[in-house]
């Protein structure tokens, strides 16, 4: 079995739930890991956690929906590393008002724009140097609701996790002759700060 010794992983939404697991996950199996997110004080904290348990890690904090800046953050990856193996799409977000009876514009955009577009803008920043490597693995974190539909998720969430199943797909019909391979991750309910966004929040007591 190939080991993960000396590779180099970004983890999009590395600031907490599933992204922040990934990262340790990763950094355990001897990755070098850089986390991005909005928030730098919850990828500090997430890093300094990673690094006490022996492993490596950087923080490069980033607004997934800013395609430029997001290219930047993956350039002074491979500037800093000389390669970028594995990249992690777990940035994600719902609103409160995701029904059809609430949503409006700026909500949907709001969803569309970091579920689908910020993974976009990511995994397009990362196939240069991947192509070039002729290795690379990327896994966007979906979610039931992308492969099933779901009442709960709202039209913008249920939507944009089903794009990144389908992006998943053609990154995998188009760049595996690259040496490239993608995956999709489709968790049922998992217990992170999301839950908090529910137009009916999730009982404390139910979260455990």
């Amino acid at each position: 079995m190939e080991t993960l010794n000396g590779k180099v992983a970004w983890v999009l939404g590395a600031g907490s739930g599933i992204g922040e697991a990934s990262a340790r996950a990763l950094a355990r199996a001897g990755v070098a890991v850089v986390l991005s997110g909005r928030r730098a004080e919850l990828l500090e904290a997430a890093a300094t956690q990673v690094r006490a348990s022996g492993g490596v890690a950087e923080v490069a904090p980033v607004d997934i929906a800013d395609a430029a800046a997001v290219a930047v953050v993956a350039e002074n990856i491979v500037a800093n590393h000389g390669r970028l193996d594995i990249l992690v799409n777990s940035a994600g977000l719902n609103v409160v008002n995701r029904h059809w009876k609430d949503v409006d514009v700026e909500a949907w955009d709001s969803v569309v724009k970091i579920n689908l577009d910020g993974a976009f803008y990511a995994t397009h920043a990362v196939l240069p140097q991947m192509r070039k490597q002729h290795d690379g693995v990327i896994i966007n974190v979906a979610s039931w609701a992308g492969r099933y539909d779901s009442y709960i998720t709202g039209p913008a969430y249920n939507a944009s996790k089903h794009g990144l199943l389908a992006m998943s797909a053609h990154l995998n019909i188009e760049e595996g002759r690259h040496g490239i391979r993608a995956c999709t991750l489709s968790p049922g309910e998992v217990n992170t700060p999301l839950l908090d966004k529910r137009p009916i929040p999730v009982p404390e007591e139910e979260k455990t």
